[in-house]
Formats: structure tokens, C-alpha cells, sequence
């Protein structure tokens, strides 16, 4: 019984110390891993300040100092506002999304003008009784002028705002199925300069086009699907072998032509085709293949709707990535109607909407203001 005992002991004893070595290289590994996250907490802010918000939101979730840190650099970007263009009167509003809060302000110097299109905080205007043109900016309320020109069923749109030396203004018209006139102008020159150019494919103009400026080119999506593009350096036009997005079955209905939007961002193009009865559908172009590839999913990405001009946006907070924000506010203008791509359904629910039945020159997209100060 005593020998069994001691035979015991000696078998603990001799497992002690290799439980003791097992318990410190624990630690070291646990210490090593340890000096891992503790990082000064200015290099640690410098490298976190280099993240996307995706990706500051799973640094941020290492531990507490992580999470300070992360926070204090945290960078999200804010939704445009929704500009409503009045139809009697200066009282102009401006919906902001992410709050649900309307904002208004007296602006006499937009009467009688009609929108055009909007980028960089800068709104491109028309007075078709004058035949004006001009820049205003709604926060500032600083006005550029252009040259004067005809803007009857063109669209317009400009490459980047109007103080920036790389700013031209862009109108494209067809006369006829094979030949289309070009208008270009910058801010300070003293008159439009305008060429005809002949196309391999029909192209018909009109105020339910589409145009963005991608990669230094316009890109112009016309009435039935065919992808005109301008290069302003090169000064050429070439209507493009893209076939035109896939339309829902249900698409060709009353107004079908309005329900087209096409937005750019870094690079890539984006176009939404919306029915009454259907879900939209997004499509993105792809430049190599040169085809019209449906999305499923927009991956974190927000689009802002709108007929003469949308916008997109990433690393925005809360439930609106991922999603479309029309032009159109219910509920006393106090809900934005949107669809989300995660849920497959529009919100509000059963806010299908015939935009047709809307003005396209009542409402546009615009950068948000740096403050309230405009409206104070």
C-alpha cells in the first residue's frame, strides 16, 4: 500500500514541471498576442484612419483600445439631400435621408429657371425664356454664367464643379437617327462650341437620356437602351456595341421610358430600371466584356435616384447601404421611398410608384451642405 503511494507521488511529481512549462509557454503566447493589440495609440489611429468604414467597424471589434481608437478616426460619409424645386414662389426644401428632416430657404434667384443637373453641391440651370444657363450653388448662393444656349429636349451635364479648371459642361442632340450635335463649354469662355458627328448605331435624343462622366468620358444612355460616349479630349463620339440592359417582362407600360436612372462611382456605371408592378432591377456595365451585368446585391453601395442626376455613395451608416433612394418623399415628407436589395422590398411597403406620373424637373440629388448655416 505505501509503495503504491510512493509510486503515485513520484508520478505527480514528475508531471508537475511539464505542466508548469506548458502554463508559462500559455503565458508568452498569450503576452506575445497581447503586445499584438497593444499599439501606440497614435501609430494605432494612423493605421485605422487608412480603413473603409467596413473595415474600421471589424478593427474596432479587437478590443476596448481598439475600439476608442477606431472611433475616434471613424469616417462616415453623408447621403445628398433631395432638392424640391418649387412651382410657384422661392420657398426651395431640401430632405435629408439619414434623418428624415426637411430644411427650407428662400431662393429668388432660381425663378423662372428649370434644373438641368447636379454635381459637386453645384446645380446647372436654364431659363428657357432667355435662353441662360448657369451654374448656382444653393448653400452659398454663388452664381457662375455660361454662354447662352437652346436647351430644348437635350439633357446636360457637367464633368466636375464649376471653380475646377477641369469643368465642361456637355449637351448632346440628334438631328437625325445617324447624326448627333454636340455642344461643349467651360466656365469663362464666351461661347458654346458645337460639332456634328455621324453614328454606326441609332441614337435618338431626348429629356429621359441619361448622362454621367466616368473616367474622363460622357457616357450617354439614350431613349432605348444604346450607350453613346463622349471623349472632351479626343473631341469624339462613338455610339458603343453594348447590347441595352434587359428590361423587366413587364417593363414596356405607360411611361416606360421614365423609369431609367444611371449613376457612376469610381469607375463604375450603374443603371436602374423600374416598373410600377416590379422590383427594380440594377445592372452594371462591364467595360471589358462590354455587357450589362444584373446586380444582386450593390455590396455596401447606396444609390440616390433621380431623372436628371443620381448619385452614389459608400461608407454611409445605419440600414441604407445596399439600397435605392428615389426621388420621392410619402407620408407628408416625412419618409424617402427606397428599396433594399438585402430585403428585396421596397420601403415604405407596397410603394411601388409610376414615375410617370411625376414632374421630372420637381426634384434632383445634391452633396449635402458642410453645415446648417444656409438655413439658419
Amino acid at each position: 500500500m505505501a509503495g503504491r503511494k510512493r509510486r503515485k507521488m513520484k508520478s505527480l511529481a514528475a508531471t508537475a514541471p511539464n505542466n508548469g512549462a506548458a502554463s508559462n509557454e500559455e503565458r508568452e503566447e498569450s503576452d506575445e498576442q497581447n503586445s499584438l493589440f497593444c499599439v501606440p495609440v497614435d501609430i494605432l489611429e494612423q493605421i485605422l484612419c487608412r480603413l473603409n468604414l467596413k473595415e474600421n467597424i471589424l478593427a474596432s471589434a479587437v478590443c476596448k483600445q481598439w475600439l476608442a481608437a477606431a472611433l475616434s478616426v471613424r469616417v462616415a460619409n453623408k447621403p445628398p439631400w433631395l432638392m424640391f424645386f418649387p412651382k410657384f414662389g422661392d420657398l426651395v426644401e431640401f430632405y435629408d435621408p439619414s434623418v428624415r428632416q426637411t430644411y427650407s430657404v428662400e431662393l429668388p434667384e432660381l425663378r423662372g429657371s428649370r434644373l438641368c443637373y447636379a454635381k459637386d453641391g453645384w446645380l446647372l440651370l436654364y431659363k428657357p425664356r432667355t435662353l441662360r444657363v448657369f451654374f448656382f450653388n444653393p448653400y452659398t448662393k454663388d452664381v457662375i454664367n455660361l454662354p447662352g444656349l437652346e436647351l430644348t429636349y437635350q439633357i446636360v451635364a457637367f464633368s466636375a464643379a464649376p471653380t475646377s479648371p477641369d469643368c465642361i459642361v456637355f449637351t448632346v442632340k440628334h438631328v437625325s437617327p445617324t447624326l448627333v450635335a454636340i455642344s461643349t463649354c467651360k466656365p469663362g469662355a464666351t461661347e458654346w462650341t458645337t460639332a456634328n458627328y455621324q453614328n454606326r448605331l441609332p441614337f435618338v435624343s431626348s429629356i429621359w437620356n441619361k448622362l454621367v462622366f466616368c473616367n474622363g468620358l460622357f457616357y450617354c444612355l439614350s431613349l432605348t437602351g444604346w450607350l453613346g460616349v463622349y471623349d472632351p479630349e479626343e473631341h469624339t463620339w462613338l455610339v458603343r456595341v453594348v447590347p441595352p440592359p434587359r428590361c423587366p417582362e413587364n417593363f414596356f407600360v405607360k411611361n416606360w421610358w421614365k423609369g431609367k436612372f444611371m449613376a457612376e462611382h469610381n469607375g463604375d456605371i450603374y443603371v436602374i430600371y423600374t416598373c410600377s408592378t416590379a422590383n427594380p432591377v440594377v445592372y452594371k456595365l462591364d467595360q471589358i466584356n462590354k455587357i450589362w451585368v444584373e446586380m444582386q446585391t450593390l455590396g455596401g453601395l447606396t444609390l440616390f435616384a433621380s431623372f436628371l442626376s443620381s448619385q452614389a455613395r459608400t461608407d454611409i451608416l445605419g440600414v441604407m447601404r445596399n439600397s435605392i433612394y428615389f426621388s420621392k418623399v410619402r407620408f407628408y415628407g416625412r419618409r424617402c421611398i427606397s428599396y433594399s436589395l438585402d430585403k428585396n422590398r421596397y420601403y415604405p411597403r407596397k410603394q411601388c410608384y409610376d414615375w410617370g406620373e411625376q414632374d421630372p424637373f420637381e426634384s434632383i440629388w445634391i452633396d449635402a451642405p458642410a453645415d446648417l448655416s444656409a438655413f439658419t
